[in-house]
């Protein structure tokens, strides 16, 4: 991939070639907030359809990977929570949307996990639940613990506020949430970012995601929510 390339920025048209029906795909964000417009726009406007898609919810019909949702582009989804966006409610009762809940610490933990490669985690979040339902559960120092196993993607999304040339990234505020976690997650991570600055030009303290983590950098064209309606 481009990884060790001097830069990493490219068109977008470049950066969709790598998302394709089917696909597991990763996103960041919160409640819509942090999550790449420019790609889910161009994602939904490439027709991509049969997306499996992980991340913390599914924002509202109007905004993040809601557009996505309302549109039917997603087959399956592993999220935390989808109650803000009601469409997704509906396509899963209607079966025509797969939704596997988990609980938002945990969610994280397995896309930490695996980023660094392990294979899972142990949480005791959903013991005797309908959680636990079909999973294993092993015992560990007398208590009982749910195995939860890791999570990685085949592209991972990100929305970061500055990155330069070879993909160091900054966030801004609440933008600093899953974002880092999924960047680390995806075979192939694409940042949309709102600056592209020259290597040299951001603080190295203020550097969350180093550019090693990351693959494709594109510009960002901003948010137009009322676009995302078809």
């Amino acid at each position: 991939m481009m990884r060790g390339a001097r830069t990493k920025v490219v068109p977008i048209q470049e950066a969709l070639s790598y998302i394709e029906d089917g696909i597991t795909m990763m996103y960041g964000g919160f409640g819509g907030v942090g999550t790449p417009p420019t790609l889910t726009r161009a994602i939904l406007e490439k027709g991509v359809r049969g997306l499996t898609l992980i991340g913390n919810d599914t924002a509202f019909p109007e905004m993040g990977v809601g557009p996505l949702i309302v549109n039917r582009r997603v087959s399956r989804l592993i999220t935390s929570h989808i109650g803000s966006n009601p469409y997704a409610g509906e396509l899963m009762v209607s079966g025509e949307l797969e939704v596997e809940f988990c609980p938002q610490g945990t969610l994280a933990e397995r896309i930490r996990a695996g980023a660094l490669g392990l294979g899972g985690v142990l949480t005791d979040i959903g013991i005797d639940t309908v959680a636990a339902s079909g999973k294993q559960i092993v015992v560990l120092g007398g208590s009982r613990y749910l195995v939860e196993t890791a999570l990685t993607a085949d592209v991972a999304i990100v929305y970061a506020a500055k990155a330069d040339l070879i993909g160091n990234l900054i966030y801004r505020k609440t933008g600093r949430n899953f974002n880092p976690l999924v960047a680390s997650a995806g075979r192939v991570t694409i940042v949309e970012a709102d600056e592209i600055v020259p290597v040299g030009e951001l603080d190295p303290e203020a550097i969350v995601t180093p550019g090693v983590m990351v693959d494709l950098v594109v510009q960002s064209e901003g948010v137009h929510w009322k676009w995302a309606w078809q």
